[in-house]
């Protein structure tokens, strides 16, 4: 994102080349779906002194802590050891025709426990899109109201496996431990070693790649009894997940959390609905709010990466390098990039039964869940956000994720006996 998206400043980013062509893609029914002379956003810009964040606790104590008595492992080894395979029956989830289209498990596809919300990919982590001698892994985030955890998926060898995401934790006599965490993990993006976690109200939580514990290969771990998770005894439990993650780091909302999960305001501590990685010029993360209704759309905003992490002032705050008003409201997930000199933005968006209208796929339902439409758009100077077109997507579509070589950028379906992980055609 272009820090021209502020009115308050006039620099640009460094300047990537190469433009980026107009493209529609087919819908369920082969059909597409041009915007009819969607108006450029005329909103006033959010205020940049809301969108200012500060570190929460690390926990690194307990991190150290447990540490000593789990075994940790690698992305790549915990691959090795997937034990889900990615299928192709998934219809019910009417993605587009033309997009790459990855199927759950029965099993998770029919659970009403887990539901599927961010993704994210190792061409967001790696400029070279490769995490060790891994390529084409993905994660994705799946809450529950007991917990979240985290599925990294190999999708070249078509398989899958899920980790409990923990909160760390210390045990009445002081000994590390750990607990499930209560988040809708609505967003996630992996840069680095690290993984950004959408917390509504608050901001980002932080887990790092290189903190994944075995409790399967731990002398002190089990993967037995999916009822007990944390420290019981002398042995340490994950509902039955062999590996665990714990949180790592927090960035919050500095003025306070926003006011609420469910609605938006124009003004004050923004919500964190989502976040996707843009590296088209300075490396950095992009987060949005969710807003139920048009009025307000919700804001964004682009923060910087300095190794890994936000960049900081000498206070050790974090500030928005820009900020905008979104071009529609129900936004589910967000991406951008810089071609050109020229900013492009991808947001989905969840339609509902009175805006179904020309160009909504037959395949699609008219009622109950519907399917979701990409909003394409471009950055216009003084206006904001001009939408140049809508195509549709599968039904429920959530977070967002540009793989760069595949030129495609990819979502999760979340509705139950609905689900997938697909890509669709974007020169992001």
């Amino acid at each position: 994102m272009n820090v021209r998206r502020s009115l308050a400043i006039a620099a640009p980013l460094v300047a990537v080349a190469a433009g980026i062509p107009a493209y529609v893609y087919a819908a369920p029914d082969g059909g597409s779906h041009k915007a009819d002379n969607v108006a450029a956003t005329a909103a006033a810009a959010p205020n940049k002194g809301d969108f200012v964040l500060k570190r929460g606790a690390s926990n690194s104590g307990i991190i150290k802590g447990l540490d000593k008595s789990l075994n940790k492992s690698g992305v790549q080894k915990l691959l090795k050891a997937a034990n889900n395979k990615l299928g192709t029956h998934c219809s019910g989830a009417r993605v587009p025709t033309k997009a790459v289209k990855y199927c759950w498990t029965k099993t998770d596809d029919n659970t009403g426990t887990w539901t599927p919300q961010g993704v994210t990919s190792v061409s967001d982590a790696m400029n070279n899109e490769k995490w060790g001698n891994s390529r084409y892994v993905m994660g994705v985030s799946w809450w529950a109201k007991s917990g979240a955890r985290l599925t990294f998926v190999d999708l070249k060898n078509k398989k899958y496996r899920h980790v409990l995401l923990a909160y760390p934790t210390k045990t009445k006599t002081g000994k590390p431990n750990y607990n499930d965490i209560r988040s809708h993990v609505g967003g996630i993006a992996w840069y680095g070693n690290y993984l950004y976690v959408a917390e509504t109200r608050v901001g980002m939580r932080v887990f790092d790649m290189r903190k994944i514990f075995d409790l399967g290969a731990s002398k002190h771990g089990t993967t037995k009894n999916k009822k007990l998770v944390g420290l019981h005894g002398k042995t340490y439990y994950g509902h039955g997940y062999r590996y665990v993650m714990p949180q790592v780091g927090l960035w919050k909302n500095a003025k306070g959390q926003a006011p609420s999960a469910s609605k938006c305001y124009t003004s004050g501590s923004p919500k964190f609905s989502w976040v996707s990685v843009d590296r088209s010029g300075w490396d950095s993360l992009v987060t949005g709010e969710y807003c139920p209704d048009n009025k307000p759309t919700g804001r964004m905003a682009t923060w910087q990466l300095v190794n890994g992490q936000p960049r900081t002032d000498a206070k050790g705050y974090a500030h928005a390098l820009a900020v905008s008003t979104l071009p529609v409201g129900r936004v589910q997930g967000g991406a951008t990039s810089t071609r050109g000199g020229v900013d492009y933005g991808w947001f989905t968006h969840n339609i509902r039964t009175n805006e179904i209208g020309k160009g909504y796929p037959k395949a699609c339902p008219k009622s109950g869940a519907l399917c979701g439409q990409l909003y394409n758009a471009r950055w216009v100077v003084g206006s904001g956000w001009k939408v140049t077109s809508k195509p549709a997507l599968g039904i429920g579509p959530e977070d967002l994720s540009c793989y760069r070589t595949q030129n495609r950028l990819y979502t999760v379906a979340e509705h139950r006996y609905k689900r997938a992980l697909y890509g669709v055609g974007a020169n992001c």
